[in-house]
Formats: structure tokens, C-alpha cells, sequence
């Protein structure tokens, strides 16, 4: 029995010819696609290619470069950190000309901490050696370093006007000092006492005699200072004796002598 040939124009024949040409087609599209992707990628490494390799290099070029700065910059701090230290050595020793001397190059230090302390000391060693305008032109100078830590442009200012107190008018010391003369401030002695006695020499011993008074009453001034600002105090008719057994246990007086005097 002989078998019919198909017809070409049968549902079946159609769904398998569409079925190929389907395939024929995403097969291309495919071909098509990783063709363009290619070129797309080819002309992206063409183009920006070498300056990403140029952008990487220039940055691992960077990183390298700072972390030889950093290192260099560490090392540099350390020496300038050394002659400080050779310098109070050498103060120590009692070779003040030399330690002053090696004081020089960091007085412009680009690090604030390293310039003030070097100003400092080298202002201290002035001092020490009778170089009162030198001192305060030093200590002048930290008081307007306004990179200076602020307690040490404090601690300069009331030194400034502690080595030229003899050469300033009483209004002047008063003005400079008045801000730190206040219980509770760390240079409050010091300060206090200064504007104390220019108060004295402006005739104000009530003025004074208060200031004294606080000073002595305050446990966190030093002794020495307490004891002089309690003794002002007395001689401007002001109580500064709060505890008198404590008084009398620093001054090292026997209780039975101290009444016997009040008799």
C-alpha cells in the first residue's frame, strides 16, 4: 500500500515550518545580540580603557604617596619631639644658653603644641636669666597664637603681665587679668593676686582685701599663696580665716602659745 505524500499546505506541515523559522530567528537574534554586546564592549575599552588604568594608577600612586608622607611626617614630629626633649636636658643641667639655643628652629614649628612649648620654655630660660622683655615678647606672642591650646595661651598671658607688672598701670593689669581672677579658674591665684595688689595700688582695699580673702578661703590655691593672700587680707581688715585650728596646723602654732598670745 503506497503512502500518501504530505501536503505542504496542511495544519500540520504550517506548524512545524513556523515552528523551524522560530527557532531559524532566535538562534540569529542571539548571534545579533553577543555580536553587538561585543563591539559594545569593544569600543567601551577603547575608549575609556586607558583612563581607568590611568585614573588606578594615578591612585595607587596617591595611597603610596601618603602613606610615605605618613611616615615622613611621623618621623619629622618625632625629631622636632626629640630636640624638645635635648632642650630640657640641657635646661636641667643648668646650660641655659644652650637650651635656649636649641630651642630656635621650633619656635615656627608648623605644630602648634611643639611651637608653644618651645616658646615657653625658651620664655622660662629668658626669665632665668634676667631677659625680662625677651620673656614677655615670647609669652605675648603664645597669648595671640590663636592655634595655641587655650590653657597655655592662659598660663602666657599672666606670665606676660607678671614679668612686666613693675612697667604697667594698675587699669592695664586689672583688664588683662580681671577674666581669670575668679574662684573656680585654674590660674585663680595667680591672677588673683595680681589684680589684688593693683587694686591696693588704686587705692580700692576693699576691693582688695575680698580678693585676698578668696584667695586664702580656696583650698586649690598652693599654700604659700594662701598664706600671703590670708596675711593681705588681715592688714585690709578682712576675715579670711575660716577654719582656725586649720590655720593654726599650717602655721605650725602650738594651740596653748596661740591663746596665751591672745591674752
Amino acid at each position: 500500500m503506497a503512502l500518501r505524500p504530505t501536503n505542504p499546505n496542511s495544519p500540520a506541515a504550517t506548524d512545524k515550518k513556523a515552528e523551524r523559522q522560530a527557532a531559524s530567528e532566535d538562534v540569529l537574534l542571539r548571534e545579533v545580540d553577543d555580536a553587538v554586546r561585543q563591539d559594545q564592549y569593544a569600543n567601551f575599552a577603547s575608549t575609556y580603557g586607558k583612563p581607568l588604568i590611568g585614573a588606578l594608577v594615578l591612585g595607587l600612586a596617591a595611597f603610596g604617596g601618603y602613606l610615605y608622607w605618613e611616615k615622613q611626617n611621623e618621623a619629622d614630629l618625632e625629631a622636632r619631639s626629640e630636640t624638645l626633649v635635648g632642650a630640657l636636658d640641657q635646661v636641667e643641667a643648668g646650660n641655659l644658653d644652650t637650651g635656649s639655643t636649641t630651642l630656635d628652629p621650633l619656635l615656627a614649628d608648623k605644630e602648634a603644641g611643639i611651637r608653644t612649648a618651645a616658646k615657653m620654655l625658651k620664655a622660662g630660660i629668658a626669665m632665668e636669666q634676667g631677659k625680662t622683655q625677651q620673656a614677655a615678647a615670647l609669652f605675648a606672642a603664645v597669648s595671640a597664637d590663636g592655634d595655641a591650646p587655650q590653657v597655655m595661651r592662659d598660663l602666657a598671658t599672666i606670665r606676660e603681665i607678671a614679668a612686666t607688672y613693675d612697667s604697667r598701670k594698675p587699669a592695664d593689669v586689672i583688664a588683662k587679668l580681671k577674666p581669670f581672677a575668679v574662684p573656680g579658674h585654674a590660674f585663680f591665684g595667680s591672677a588673683g593676686e595680681m589684680v589684688a595688689m593693683a587694686y591696693l595700688e588704686q587705692g580700692k582695699r576693699a576691693e582688695a582685701g575680698t580678693l585676698f580673702a578668696a584667695i586664702a578661703k580656696d583650698e586649690k590655691v598652693p599654700d604659700g599663696l594662701r598664706s600671703r593672700s590670708r596675711q593681705m587680707a588681715g592688714l585690709l581688715g578682712v576675715d579670711a580665716i575660716e577654719d582656725v585650728d586649720k590655720v593654726l596646723e599650717e602655721l605650725a602654732v602650738p594651740g596653748n602659745e596661740a591663746a596665751e598670745a591672745a591674752e
